[in-house]
């Protein structure tokens, strides 16, 4: 294989694994993970429901970023063996990815991302006070709703 057929099986192997999550399993996941971490206390169900998914461009350019890093720095004789179309490397191929994202610089870009996607969207710089205060907002209600107080966690 060439890099660029390379290239092309690591993308299309990463992005639809991406897309083949559905809504369901999505909230799933961040539910899972707010109920481990304890983020919204009792309500990580409602919560979950309030956290939008991420905009597709983002995914392309953060697998693009993946891609352009695996072969800057590791051999392309080493990758090819991961892009045999096998079960095993393409899970392989994942995980390295989710590893990817998980980086400092990666967490760095990701936010910056983030940000300037807000922007875009709402024209303000406090997007984020603003998306923070109502998500607060609704757990405080969701909170109320099911007897408590205040919301639990680290909300």
């Amino acid at each position: 294989m060439n890099k660029n057929q390379i290239r092309a099986h690591i993308f299309a192997t990463i992005i639809n694994k991406v897309e083949e999550q559905d809504e369901t399993r999505r909230l799933e996941a961040l539910n899972e993970f707010m109920a481990v971490t304890g983020t919204a206390g009792n309500a990580s169900e409602q919560i979950a429901s309030l956290i939008p998914p991420i905009m597709h461009d983002l995914y392309e350019k953060w697998i693009t970023m993946f891609v352009d890093r695996l072969l800057e720095t590791v051999d392309v004789q080493n990758i090819e063996l991961l892009c045999d179309g096998a079960d095993d490397n393409n899970a392989a191929l994942v995980l390295a990815y989710v590893m990817f994202l998980e980086s400092a610089r990666m967490e760095k870009q990701i936010d910056e991302d983030l940000r300037e996607h807000g922007m875009k969207s709402s024209g303000q710089d406090d997007l984020g006070d603003v998306a923070a205060n109502y998500i607060r907002a609704q757990m405080a209600k969701i909170a109320q709703q099911v007897g408590d107080d205040e919301p639990k966690g680290h909300c």
